[in-house]
């Protein structure tokens, strides 16, 4: 039989093994494209580039779109500030922060780590082109004085 009826849904173990598979082909071969940060996202590079991992890219306001803020930021724990959460893979497999909703059920799970960790190296953690960015003086320069 091509699909099996009985025990805990062995067609999602199998398509989850197929996805990681195919996703692990396609980052030997090159095919995994570079991920471009948008307005908005949230690079978090706490501890990836320690690990030897891309920092993650979380899209902001694709998740803003579906979510009210209390969803993440009340139910989930997450801090109001870029890297203002201590969090790390043991974490998120173990269903904190991200993993709550990335456990497979919700949303995709974790087997691709590309889908988040899709940064440029040593990007800090920081919202992207956010306005308080430019805000802030490179290097702790003096601002010039004007006559």
């Amino acid at each position: 039989m091509m699909f099996e009826t009985t025990g805990a849904r062995p067609w999602r173990h199998r398509w989850r093994l197929l996805l990681a598979l195919l996703a692990a082909v396609a980052a030997l071969a090159g095919l995994s494209p570079d991920a471009r940060a948008e307005y908005g996202d949230v690079v978090i590079n706490n501890y990836s580039d320690a690990s030897g991992m891309r920092p993650v890219v979380f899209p902001h306001w694709f998740h803003r779109i579906r979510y009210r803020c209390k969803v993440c930021h009340a139910d989930l724990g997450f801090k109001f500030k870029a890297g203002g959460n201590e969090i790390n893979m043991v974490k998120v497999i173990d269903g904190q922060f991200c993993g709550a909703c990335h456990n497979g059920d919700v949303a995709w799970s974790i087997e691709n780590c590309n889908m988040c960790h899709s940064g440029k190296p040593n990007t800090p953690t920081q919202v992207h082109e956010s306005t308080i960015n430019s805000l802030v003086i490179p290097g702790g320069a003096q601002k010039e004085k004007r006559p």
